[in-house]
C-alpha cells in the first residue's frame, strides 16, 4: 500500500497562500499543513481562521528558525540570531551559514528549545491541535537542531514529525536532465541523506510517528505536472509526504521574504486540477493525513 500526506508549508506566509491553501484542501488533494507562528498579522490570524474551521485538515507547526524573526524576546535567544548582521533581532538569513553553525554547536540547546517550543504554543495557544512538526527549509536535518524539536515535541505533547528524507532509490538523476538547478539540489539531497540513520534512531526513541520521507523538496520552485507524476510514479510502498507550497502571486507574496512566487500560482493549480486525482487512483496512491498518521491509523483516512 502507498499512501500520501499533502502537506501545504508556510500557512500564514500571506492572505495570498492562506487561500491557496483553503482551496487546495477543499477542492484538492492537500490534506496538511504547517502554520508559521511568527508570521505577521493578519496573516496569522486569518489561517488560524481557516483551519478552525476546516476540521479534516491536519494543521501543524512549521518552525522556522532560519530566515525569520523568533517568538521570544531576543535577547533570550541571543545565539540563534544574526547579531552581526544589519537585522541583528532575526535570525540568519543564510541556509549555508545556519548549517554550518548548527554542525559547529554554535547554538545553545536551551535556547533552540524554548524557541521552538514558544513557536507551538503560541499555535495551540490560538485553538489550534497541532497535530505535527516540520521546520523551514528542512533544518531539522542536522542532529542538534533534531534533538531540539523532539524535546520541544515532547513539552508540548505534539506526537509527528516530518522525515525530512527523499527516497533516493526511487529518483534517478537523469528525470532532472537539462535542469541544472535541481541536478544541484539532487546532489545536495544525496548528501544529506547521510543523517537520514540518525534521524530514524532519535524520532523511534523519542516515540514519534513519522512517514516514511519526502518527495516534492528536489523540485521545489519548479514544480509542474511532468516532475510531479515522476516524483509520483516511483514512490515505494510506505507511507510517504509530497511537500508543497501552494500560493497566489500577489502583492503581498512579492513583498515576503520568499523565493517562491509564481511557482506557488503552478503548485496551486496542480493540486486542485482533477488530473492530479485521476493520477493518483491510477497508482493507487491513498491520500492520508498526519492526524492520521499521529494516531496509528493504518488505512488511509476519507477527506472528502
Amino acid at each position: 500500500m502507498r499512501q500520501l500526506i499533502v502537506n501545504a508549508d508556510d500557512f500564514g506566509l500571506t492572505g495570498g497562500v492562506n487561500r491557496a491553501i483553503v482551496e487546495a484542501h477543499r477542492d484538492g488533494v492537500v490534506t496538511s499543513a504547517t502554520l508559521m507562528a511568527n508570521a505577521g498579522e493578519p496573516a496569522f490570524g486569518e489561517a488560524v481562521e481557516a483551519a478552525r474551521a476546516l476540521p479534516n485538515l491536519s494543521v501543524g507547526c512549521h518552525v522556522v528558525l532560519v530566515d525569520g524573526a523568533p517568538v521570544s524576546a531576543p535577547g533570550a535567544v541571543d545565539t540563534l540570531l544574526d547579531i552581526r548582521s544589519k537585522e541583528p533581532e532575526r535570525f540568519y538569513s543564510s541556509l549555508s551559514s545556519f548549517a554550518a553553525r548548527a554542525t559547529l554547536g554554535g547554538f545553545d540547546r536551551e535556547q533552540l528549545v524554548a524557541e521552538i517550543t514558544a513557536q507551538i504554543r503560541k499555535i495551540q495557544a490560538a485553538g489550534i491541535e497541532v497535530s505535527h512538526l516540520d521546520s523551514h527549509k528542512h533544518t531539522h536535518i542536522f542532529p542538534e537542531i533534531l534533538q531540539a524539536l523532539l524535546r520541544a515535541a515532547r513539552i508540548c505533547g505534539v506526537r509527528a514529525i516530518r522525515s525530512p528524507f527523499v527516497p533516493m532509490k526511487a529518483i534517478m538523476a537523469q528525470q532532472f536532465a537539462g535542469k541544472r538547478v535541481l541536478l544541484k539540489r539532487y546532489g545536495q539531497v544525496r548528501v544529506l541523506n547521510a543523517f537520514a540513520g540518525n534521524f530514524r534512531r532519535q524520532a523511534a526513541r523519542a516515540g514519534m510517528h513519522t512517514p516514511d520521507g519526502i518527495v516534492g523538496v528536489i523540485e521545489t520552485g519548479e514544480m509542474d505536472a511532468m516532475l510531479l507524476r515522476q516524483a509520483l510514479k516511483g514512490l515505494p510502498e510506505g507511507t510517504w509526504e509530497l511537500v508543497c507550497h501552494p500560493g497566489y502571486a500577489d502583492a503581498d507574496l512579492r513583498a515576503a521574504r520568499t523565493r517562491l512566487v509564481e511557482s506557488r500560482e503552478r503548485e496551486r493549480k496542480l493540486l486542485v486540477s482533477s488530473e492530479l486525482r485521476q493520477f493518483l487512483e491510477e497508482q493507487e496512491i491513498r491520500l492520508f493525513s498526519y492526524r492520521g498518521l499521529r494516531n496509528g491509523m493504518k488505512t488511509a483516512a476519507v477527506l472528502k
